[in-house]
């Protein structure tokens, strides 16, 4: 299934959506943690929290106590919460004490967490004051990861924000750059690049970089692609550095990564005929994958949940790939300028749900009865056992989903939940 040139690269078809505004049921930023720690390779992320914070993310990143992951925890105790202590000068010892050990480090992330955030620590100076005694060794930058206000994917919105001032200033003679954003597994950047270098690009970065310094310049002539739809802030720090997004497809399926790249190709003024002899191997094999799984979906009733903002073009995916039928879609913000050609493909009078309100849109699910739910680890367990087969959103983030060779594996993410409850009920 090919994507309508005329939704390429602007879309204007804009569905209606209710908001809602309630309790919510997310993790919290500190999350985006666990795969950013992978991709930045000699950076690390120190949350200033809790022991729950700890506890969150040694529980999602399932790594051993004998492990050494390059990301931890400067526990807040109940001194610090009181005020009794300078947490400063305690921050200042913890930092010194784990760059003498860990000489590796050449980026240190201060990420701010609910109670940090609850006793007014200024991270953002405390960063200033450390990249200053650290330098030129080491580069500290901070964001927040308090799920106060926000939800866990903006936790890597946040980080690559924290970023874009540290990226050198682009000249303006310098080659226009493409700048793919969003954090990807190694293995599907590399894809892209290939992808990229058959059409003829030559000037490509991935922003979060692999290596601390390896931060491409930006400017004027930086044209900035999103690989994830959940980078608003990104995108406007970018922006106001000067750069210019292509609007595109998210590269989720054969479909949504064909228009992905030709929103590319328009940009940069590649012909319509060589983007076809580029992607269509790709295309044709992402389909072939596809064409079991749909047998396997076709039909299915999915109830998303707000979890990620992956759900308006995941909807896009398994209604016009897999043809399954989207009863809600439930997103925890949704930006229609970045989603614009993702909306203009969603199926007709599907109810689009922006915020939450949990226990109303429980009813909703509960009443609806769908195949398979996607939702975040606080709800599966209580539907499972209403019996309702479930999806976790958060696998969406760990789980490499992007571009063709990977159509197969999204697909797979939401056929397996359903073939398991029909082996139970066998």
């Amino acid at each position: 299934m090919s994507v309508p040139e005329a939704l390429l690269p602007t879309a204007c078809a804009t569905p209606p959506v209710r908001f809602e505004r309630g309790q919510r049921e997310v993790f919290c930023g500190l999350t985006g943690i666990v795969w950013l720690h992978r991709k930045i390779q000699d950076a690390f992320f120190l949350v200033v929290g809790s022991r729950t914070c700890a506890h969150l993310l040694q529980s999602a990143a399932g790594v051993m106590i004998f492990a050494e992951p390059r990301f931890g925890t400067a526990i807040l105790e109940e001194r610090d919460l009181a005020g009794l202590a300078d947490a400063n000068e305690e921050l200042d010892r913890i930092v010194g004490r784990l760059l003498e050990r860990r000489p590796d480090i050449r980026m240190l992330f201060l990420v701010g967490s609910c109670p940090s955030e609850v006793i007014k620590l200024d991270l953002g100076r405390a960063a200033q004051r450390l990249d200053r005694a650290h330098a030129p060794g080491v580069r500290v930058l901070s964001y927040s990861g308090s799920g106060i206000e926000t939800t866990f994917t903006e936790g890597e919105d946040a980080c690559l924000a924290a970023l874009v001032p540290a990226m050198p200033q682009a000249s303006a003679a310098q080659e226009t750059q493409l700048l793919v954003v969003g954090a990807l597994a190694e293995i599907v950047e590399d894809q892209f690049r290939r992808i990229f270098a058959e059409l003829g690009l030559r000037n490509v970065a991935f922003l979060p970089p692999r290596r601390a310094g390896e931060l491409p310049p930006v400017g004027p002539n930086t044209k900035v692609l999103l690989a994830q739809p959940f980078l608003s802030a990104t995108v406007a720090v970018l922006e106001r550095r000067g750069a210019h997004r292509i609007p595109a497809l998210f590269p989720l399926g054969a479909e949504g990564t064909t228009g992905w790249i030709r929103a590319v190709a328009n940009a940069f003024g590649i012909a319509a005929a060589r983007v076809t002899a580029v992607t269509e191997a790709g295309e044709r094999r992402a389909q072939r994958a596809l064409e079991g799984l749909r047998e396997e979906l076709a039909g299915k009733r999915i109830f998303m949940f707000p979890d990620s903002q992956l759900e308006v073009p995941l909807a896009r995916f398994l209604s016009r790939e897999l043809d399954m039928q989207p009863i809600e879609i439930g997103t925890p913000y949704l930006n229609r300028d970045l989603l614009s050609a993702e909306l203009a493909l969603l199926p007709a009078g599907v109810p689009i749900v922006e915020g939450q309100d949990v226990e109303a849109q429980l009813d909703r699910c509960r009443a609806a009865r769908p195949d398979l739910t996607l939702c975040g680890l606080g709800l599966a367990n209580p539907l499972e056992a209403e019996g309702l087969a479930t999806k976790w959103s958060i696998e969406l983030c760990f789980t490499p989903i992007h571009g063709y060779d990977q159509a197969a594996d999204l697909a797979g993410l939401f056929s397996r939940p359903l073939a398991r409850r029909a082996r139970l009920r066998v």
